[in-house]
């Protein structure tokens, strides 16, 4: 499975489409660096997801992904191009947020998500000191 950790605030606002350059005006000097790293290696900065396997576990890809917002979207299929962009991390140019297969967000948010629409199951997770 594939996960993409972001914070309502921003799923709210680029719903139901997740670009990269949306965020671009609040990204910070590192997160920039990346950015114009990966525009001269790709074209264009990617949506990043972390992939689970054998020797990633889904509870560990969630984990992580709590350190990026208070939603995670999983997804079991992705849209092709796929870019490889480190062991467990893969690069898409978007997310269509309606074809997740599921979502994990605390229980505080989670009628927030519902309220966008979304139909999918939410599981519920505790929200990690950041």
């Amino acid at each position: 499975m594939f996960f993409h950790g972001i914070d309502f605030k921003y799923l709210e606002k680029e719903y139901p489409f997740i670009y990269p350059d949306f965020s671009v005006t609040s990204k910070k000097p590192k997160q920039l660096e990346d950015r114009r790293h990966l525009l001269e290696r790709f074209g264009f900065e990617p949506v990043h997801l972390l992939e689970s396997s054998k020797t990633y576990s889904m509870k560990h890809c969630i984990k992580e992904c709590l350190n990026f917002g208070n939603v995670i979207l999983a997804y079991g299929k992705l849209k092709e191009p796929l870019l490889q962009l480190s062991e467990h991390e893969i690069g898409v140019t978007y997310l269509d947020t309606r074809r997740c297969r599921y979502i994990f967000t605390t229980k505080e948010i989670a009628k927030d998500v519902r309220d966008l629409g979304f139909k999918q199951p939410i599981i519920y997770v505790k929200e990690e000191p950041k």
